[in-house]
């Protein structure tokens, strides 16, 4: 695997780290391998001698920066780079017409754009004519989800690459060109040492800035624990914006481990959405859901013991209140699963919007006037407890729909029993129809 870092670099000694040690050249890039590797997509990009325009969507301190610009000199294209969140049309219109000058020249310019999702949408739809008459080959840079975040149009005329978090290897890679450039190693002991690639969250960059704490902070000859490593450097709060893709990724997480009914793993997500300062107050809604959507009549009791643990987090707070969560967490991924409930009101909003509106049966009508109950409503109706059993069996269907079957019970927790009641029912209901015939 090649290095992400060399040594030999000619920035000045005073240059933060991750500058100090930034890659020449692709070849010195780790990480990446399904990108940079010898049959990855922007190798075969290069070898076919034409560079299209570009998305990298991936976390902060991945090497997005870094590999366009390397790009760029890989195919001998004029380097320009903007930031979206310091410019603006004019600064746009400018960068246009000076690589529409270069073009003349021979020159084909790659235009970088970093955290292109601030663009709005109509400053996005005007790359499209630059793009598409050959002015610039865009690359753009974004942590957040294309799909949400940028136009279809723009989407559809750049090839998407997902950019990964450093691994383990990576970082403990990168710790060791950092410790041969400063000519020292890292004051820490092995626990220390994992603990600050964990610091570090799979950012690259993130992780020479701990470096530079690390040796800022110790004295000579001191080695440092985990305990004392944690007192030097601040924790870095992990990488999570409640209104994007972090926030999105977690969410489906929990959901699905409750789902999948593994409580650890449950647990385990619920912890890092509340370490991340998610609100409470909507893990319990989505919990709530889950009891709904998941658990359903296989265990009635999850519904409303979720919304108990919604309210015991409402009377005391944090930290005391998460533990109402974290049991209702476990709770639920332990409960027998059953969308019965859900899959049959899915049907039934499906018909109600396209069945018209069919009147209900005379029978189940009710006659507040004379003139209705002269017209027969409510005639024939059978009130269900003067029955022997506690049913009629009458048909409540429209007679235009006839009777339908919506809700399908699994033989799994409470639903067994209502699979039981439900046949009793239909015995009783093709009794009657006998009686009748």
């Amino acid at each position: 695997m090649a290095d992400l870092f060399v040594v030999e670099r000619n920035e000045p000694a005073d240059s933060p780290l991750a500058d100090r040690l930034r890659p020449k050249t692709l070849d010195e890039v780790i990480g990446q391998r399904h990108l940079l590797g010898p049959d990855g997509t922007l190798r075969r990009m290069i070898a076919s001698g034409r560079l299209g325009s570009l998305i990298l969507w991936g976390p902060p301190g991945t090497g997005k920066t870094t590999v366009a610009r390397l790009l760029a000199a890989e195919v001998d294209y004029r380097f320009k780079q903007i930031s979206a969140v310091f410019s603006g049309v004019a600064d746009l219109k400018k960068v246009f017409e000076e690589a529409r000058f270069e073009r003349l020249s021979g020159h084909k310019t790659l235009l970088f754009v970093d955290e292109i999702h601030r663009f709005n949408r109509a400053q996005q739809d005007g790359f499209l004519p630059v793009m598409e008459d050959g002015t610039v080959v865009l690359v753009g840079a974004t942590t957040e989800n294309p799909s949400f975040e940028l136009n279809a149009a723009l989407l559809s005329r750049a090839q998407v690459l997902r950019f990964e978090s450093f691994g383990p290897e990576d970082l403990a890679l990168m710790a060791g060109r950092a410790e041969a450039a400063l000519g020292q190693r890292l004051p820490l002991d092995d626990d220390a040492r994992t603990a600050l690639y964990e610091l570090a969250d799979g950012d690259g960059r993130a992780l020479l800035g701990l470096i530079e704490e690390v040796f800022a902070a110790t004295k000579s000859g001191e080695v440092l624990d985990k305990a004392g490593l944690l007192q030097v450097v601040q924790r870095r709060a992990p990488i999570y914006d409640k209104k994007q893709d972090g926030h999105y990724n977690l969410i489906s997480a929990l959901h699905k481990t409750v789902r999948g009914s593994d409580p650890d793993a449950a647990l385990y997500y619920l912890a890092r959405m509340l370490v991340a300062g998610e609100d409470p107050l909507f893990l319990a809604r989505r919990l709530i859901r889950m009891a709904s959507e998941d658990i359903g009549m296989a265990d009635p009791q999850a519904l409303p013991l979720a919304i108990a643990a919604r309210d015991a987090y409402e009377m005391l707070g944090s930290p005391e209140g998460e533990l109402a969560l974290a049991e209702i967490t476990v709770y639920l991924a332990v409960a027998p699963k059953s969308n019965a409930v859900y899959t049959a009101f899915a049907a039934a909003m499906d018909l109600a919007k396209t069945s018209g509106s069919p009147m209900p049966p005379m029978t189940i009508l009710n006659a507040p006037t004379k003139l209705m109950k002269g017209q027969g409503y409510g005639e024939g109706y059978q009130y269900d407890h003067d029955t022997p059993e506690g049913f009629s069996g009458q048909e409540y269907f429209p007679e235009k729909l006839g009777r339908q079957e919506f809700y399908r019970p699994v033989e799994r927790g409470f639903e067994r029993e209502i699979i039981k009641r439900l046949e009793y029912f239909a015995r009783l209901r093709a009794k009657r129809a006998e009686d009748q015939a």
